[in-house]
């Protein structure tokens, strides 16, 4: 019901910076939960940060926190990921995700739609 597609992703230096789309089709926003997430190579997918729409009440895994901004765009029906002070650890490929459901949540499984990814690669 809801498509979901990523963009903005590169390849940037430590420090650096990216800035994350990620545009909504399909079922109107209002009641969901949207995140991204990032899966680093040979790793676990992992919780970055989400916000919920209705209330724009947002969320951030420790390791982003004061790095990273989500915010949402009601016009575009997009979500943002800004990504600031980029470090090497960032490297992974990032998700967008939304849960149909207006609460916050981490756990990957409680996410329905998901995008495609798209890299971010931190060089240091």
């Amino acid at each position: 019901q809801v498509q979901l597609v990523e963009s903005g992703g590169g390849l940037v230096q430590a420090g650096g910076s990216l800035r994350l789309s990620c545009a909504a089709s399909g079922r109107s926003l209002s009641r969901y939960t949207m995140a991204w997430f990032r899966q680093p190579p040979g790793k676990e997918r992992e919780f970055v940060a989400a916000i919920v729409w209705i209330s724009r009440n947002t969320y951030y895994t420790d390791s982003v926190k004061g790095r990273f901004t989500i915010s949402r765009d009601n016009a575009k029906n997009t979500v943002y990921l800004q990504m600031n002070s980029l470090k090497p650890e960032d490297t992974a490929v990032y998700y967008c995700a939304a849960d149909a459901s207006a609460r916050f949540t981490t756990t990957c499984q409680s996410y329905d739609y998901w995008g495609q990814g798209t890299q971010v690669t931190v060089s240091s």
